[in-house]
């Protein structure tokens, strides 16, 4: 009979590492490798150099490896989490879990040492702009041998589990993302931007072409509502991009603060009038169940995914409609004092969907079924 509190070796790659200063995944490495380590399991977080600082070797019990990457966007994933692979191949781990399908035709190399491989994969990702005939090539490539070189694979939305049964004939394991529900009573970093509790509409993204922060920037300015927008989020590698954004903003009541995380980011969840949530590519994005988690009120761009994720706990506004996504921040302007219902809704649904330790006692199950000799 499986003893489900042996205690393991897990090794975590194809993330920017911990503590978490970038994305979903990077989120997602801090919250599971954490919560294993408490729970008795050795894990080691495999980072980037050039995000993790070189010297730090362990964070809230995990181990931490920070490595090399070269730092060009079609490159920087694929060979950190080559020298990943191969540098486990040396160290005593039972299971290795490697994040994005970018990273599928690495997953047989663990298995040379007899460890077994889960792969997370996240969103379709050759939907995304961003990439080139190539890329996106290369990504049909990484879905279908996602499907053969895994021990297990993992996806964390429902819609792309039926994606892949429908591609390619495949049934994965669904395990969704997690989210703590907690709104932060502490206001400092609205403070450090001007802002007041209750008047600013919050953006949170990554600033990339499909998370359409141009389409949000066109709605406020047509909702002619006095409250700020406030966009938070950077990304390497779109520079242009971020420059056409604050063009389009110039002149408007637009804040730019950044990239935040931490405290900060939470503050700016708990006390928002509404969040607006434009992505149209990808999974569960870990951004909007943050800001659910947070009791926000939510205005989604209609996808399957972002669908699956709110319910009937937000306003989901036609798929990149400008004026109907302009409506709807007028009306919350107008009348914020009538959603409460949501707010409520919209944590109850966290709660109920994507709490953190039921993430994580999944993952640990799948774990040792997979190691049972």
């Amino acid at each position: 009979m499986m003893n489900r509190k042996k205690a393991l070796n897990i090794a975590l790659l194809g993330t920017r590492g911990i503590p978490a200063n970038y994305g979903g995944f990077e989120t997602f490495a801090e919250e599971l490798s954490t919560r294993l380590a408490d729970r008795g399991h050795r894990v080691t977080v495999y980072g980037r150099s050039h995000f993790v600082d070189p010297k730090l070797r362990s964070y809230r019990g995990v181990d931490i490896l920070p490595l090399f990457s070269v730092r060009t966007k079609y490159l920087e994933t694929v060979t950190h989490t080559s020298l990943s692979v191969l540098i486990a191949l040396f160290k005593p781990h039972d299971v290795v879990l490697i994040c994005n399908a970018a990273n599928a035709f690495l997953c047989w190399i663990p298995k040379i040492a007899g460890q077994k491989v889960v792969l997370n994969v996240d969103g379709i990702e050759r939907r995304r702009q961003k990439w080139s005939r190539l890329g996106k090539a290369y990504y049909r490539m990484s879905e279908f041998l996602a499907t053969i070189l895994p021990d297990r694979v993992v996806t964390d939305a429902r819609s792309v589990q039926e994606y892949y049964l429908k591609e390619y004939g495949f049934r994965s394991p669904f395990i969704p993302y997690g989210a703590p529900v907690q709104k932060c009573e502490s206001r400092e970093e609205l403070k450090a931007h001007g802002l007041s509790p209750g008047e600013y509409i919050l953006y949170v993204s990554r600033l990339e072409p499909e998370n359409n922060a141009h389409l949000v920037i066109r709605a406020y300015i047509e909702s002619t509502i006095d409250d700020p927008l406030v966009i938070v989020g950077d990304a390497p590698y779109a520079e242009v991009y971020i420059r056409e954004l604050k063009r389009l903003a110039e002149g408007k009541n637009i804040v730019f603060p950044g990239a935040i995380y931490g405290v900060g980011y939470r503050e700016l969840l708990s006390h928002c009038l509404c969040y607006i949530h434009a992505t149209e590519v990808g999974g569960t994005h870990p951004a909007l169940i943050e800001a659910m988690g947070a009791g926000c009120l939510v205005l989604v761009n209609e996808t399957v995914e972002n669908r699956e994720v709110v319910g009937e706990a937000g306003f989901l506004y036609p798929f990149n409609e400008v004026g109907s996504l302009a409506q709807s921040i007028r009306r919350v302007s107008s009348r914020p004092q009538d959603y409460g219902l949501y707010r409520e809704q919209a944590q109850q649904r966290v709660r109920d969907r994507y709490d953190w330790d039921t993430v994580v006692t999944q993952y640990e199950a799948m774990f040792h079924e997979l190691t049972v000799h």
